[in-house]
């Protein structure tokens, strides 16, 4: 062997170190690519994100809806924003005798109960996710439930599907079906 020139055992070391760097970058591309392929799909299909189907603003379609024993509100917009504390629906009625009110709930889809505001016929709500389009929940009043409820968004996302059952403060039962449109 000379002096100054490299060892074969010199040369065999460093060349592994090459190769692995050379397959790891080559590796990472590979992830990159199939990343992007992913984010390309996701945007054609419209999932970027996957937010909560009801996000957005709803009014009450009249004509659609049904309210058993009634009156039916004259009015009602339901409003739901996603943030870091949960999903916040927000929803305003204007009430038969046009009184209005405002009810408000926080929640996530976890099966913990979450207090709602401003209802006379409750106080705390449980959702669970059925499907990426429904929601179940459950109503409670002082620990007791009062009622349930489902909400579907539909596949094309304009209609949104509120039916719940169940029991006012004052006792009197109730089965209604709330449709609304997405504004």
């Amino acid at each position: 062997m000379l002096i100054g020139t490299p060892s074969a055992a010199k040369i065999r070391s460093a060349s592994p170190g090459v190769h692995h760097k050379s397959k790891l970058g080559k590796h990472m591309q590979t992830i990159f690519k199939t990343l992007a392929v992913g984010a390309i799909l996701a945007i054609g299909t419209g999932t970027v994100l996957a937010a909560d189907a009801a996000v957005g603003t709803w009014k009450l379609n009249l004509a659609k809806s049904t309210f058993s024993p009634g009156p039916a509100p004259k009015s009602q917009t339901r409003t739901y924003v996603e943030s870091a504390q949960g999903m916040t629906v927000t929803v305003k009625t204007t009430a038969a005798d046009g009184k209005d009110s405002t009810t408000t709930l926080t929640y996530k889809e976890d099966g913990k109960s979450y207090p709602e505001t401003g209802s006379p016929d409750l106080d705390m709500v449980t959702i669970t996710r059925v499907d990426a389009l429904t929601i179940h929940s459950t109503q409670t009043k002082a620990g007791a439930t009062i009622g349930t409820a489902v909400r579907t968004v539909s596949k094309d996302g304009k209609t949104l599907t509120f039916a719940q059952k169940g029991t006012h403060a004052n006792g009197a039962k109730y089965d209604n079906v709330s449709v609304y449109d997405k504004q």
